[in-house]
C-alpha cells in the first residue's frame, strides 16, 4: 500500500433519483436522496473496501465516481469525487468534469468489473475479439495479442488459445470475471471499480478470482475500491475499509484495526454474523431488522432501531459525531454511544 497523494478522494457525496430531463425534481415528487455526506480516499496500490448489507448505498456510491447511475433520475447533488491522474497532476471533480472528457477517463484510467460477467460480456462476440476491443478504445500502443496472452497467463489460464476463442456461454462463471479481471487491467488503470464481483460464485471460485484481481493490481499498482457485503473478504484481501449503512459511512479504518477494535455497533453486528471455523452455529448472532428504505431514513443515527445500545440521543436530528479510536489517526466511527 502506498502513502502517496489518493488517486480517489469522495468528499461529502449525496446522491439523490427523481429528476427529469432538465435536472429538475419531477413535478409533485421529492427527489429521494439516498446517499448522505459520503467521504473515504483510496491512495495509489492500495485496496479499499466498501461493505455493508444490500441497500445501504454502496453501489449507488461506486457508480456515481463515473456518473453511471441511470439519467436523468439520478443526479449527484453535494460533494465531489476527487480524481489525480498522477502525483504531478492537479486533481479534478468528476462530478462537474464535462462529459466527453469522463468518457476518457470511463475504461482506461478508472475500470469496473462488475457482479454478472455474462452480462458485462458480449454473448456474440469471442473472448478474443472483445479485448482486442480495448485496444482499440483506449488507444494503446505495441503487441496487443502478445499482451492479452500474458495477461491471461498472469489470471492462471493455462489453455489460452481455447480461452480467446471461446463465447462467453462456453466459460465458466469464474473463468468469465477473471476474463473480466484481465479487460479491466489492459488499459493499465489508476483505479478498479469491483462491484461485488463474486457474488455469483461458489467460496473457492471467489478465493480464486479475488487472488488473481489482488496479485494482479500489486504487480500493476492499480488501486481497487471493492463494494462487497462479505466481511471475510475485507479481512483477508483489503487494507482499508469503510462500512456503510443506510447512505452514510458509519466506520473507516485500517482493515485490521476495524476487525480487531470495531468501533461502530453495526460493524460489531456485521462481524458478530460470521460463522468462525467449527464453532457451534448457535453462537452466531444476527442484527435485528432490516435496513430502512430510503423514504423512511431517520435524521438522527440511521442504526438506532436495530442497535442495542440506542438512546434517545441516538434517536435525535443530529447526526453522530465522528469519534477517534484512541491511539489512531485513521480509524473513525460516527456514533454518540463511543
Amino acid at each position: 500500500m502506498s502513502n502517496s497523494l489518493p488517486v480517489l478522494q469522495v468528499r461529502d457525496l449525496s446522491v439523490a433519483f427523481g429528476f427529469d430531463k432538465k435536472g429538475k425534481p419531477r413535478e409533485g415528487v421529492k427527489p429521494l436522496q439516498v446517499t448522505d455526506k459520503v467521504s473515504f480516499k483510496i491512495s495509489q496500490g492500495e485496496f479499499f473496501a466498501l461493505v455493508g448489507e444490500s441497500g445501504c448505498g454502496k453501489s449507488v456510491t461506486a457508480m456515481s465516481i463515473l456518473r453511471l447511475l441511470p439519467q436523468p433520475s439520478a443526479q449527484i447533488v453535494e460533494g465531489s469525487v476527487l480524481y489525480r491522474a498522477d502525483e504531478n497532476a492537479s486533481p479534478v471533480d468528476l462530478a462537474k468534469l464535462p462529459l466527453a472528457d469522463l468518457q476518457k477517463v470511463r475504461g482506461s484510467e478508472i475500470a469496473c468489473i462488475f457482479q454478472e460477467p455474462m452480462q458485462a460480456l458480449n454473448p456474440v462476440l469471442t473472448i478474443k475479439k472483445q479485448l482486442l476491443e480495448v485496444f482499440k478504445f483506449c488507444g494503446i500502443k505495441g503487441d496487443s495479442l502478445a499482451t492479452i496472452r500474458e495477461m491471461l497467463a498472469s489470471a492462471g489460464f493455462k489453455d489460452i488459445d481455447r480461452v480467446l476463442n471461446s463465447y462467453p456461454h462456453e466459460l465458466s462463471g469464474g473463468m468469465l470475471q477473471r476474463v473480466c479481471i484481465v479487460m479491466a487491467l489492459l488499459s493499465k488503470p489508476k483505479l478498479i471499480i469491483a462491484d461485488e464481483p463474486t457474488t455469483a460464485l461458489d467460496v473457492t471460485v471467489q478465493a480464486q478470482v479475488l487472488a488473481v484481481l489482488k496479485d494482479m493490481a500489486n504487480r500493476t499498482g492499480t488501486a481497487v475500491l471493492l463494494i462487497t457485503h462479505n466481511m471475510g473478504i475485507v479481512s483477508q484481501y483489503a487494507d482499508r475499509v469503510a462500512v456503510m449503512y443506510a447512505g452514510r459511512i458509519v466506520e473507516t479504518g485500517a482493515v485490521r484495526d476495524v476487525i480487531d477494535s470495531p468501533m461502530h455497533p453495526y460493524t460489531q453486528g456485521l462481524l458478530a454474523a460470521i460463522p468462525e471455523n467449527h464453532s457451534d452455529m448457535r453462537t452466531m448472532k444476527s442484527i435485528p431488522g432490516s435496513v430502512p428504505h430510503p423514504r423512511d431514513f431517520a435524521k438522527g443515527c440511521r442504526f438506532a432501531d436495530r442497535c442495542e445500545k440506542c438512546t434517545e440521543q441516538c434517536r435525535s436530528e443530529v447526526v453522530p459525531p465522528k469519534q477517534k479510536a484512541p491511539g489512531s489517526s485513521n480509524h473513525e466511527a460516527n456514533c454518540f454511544m463511543i
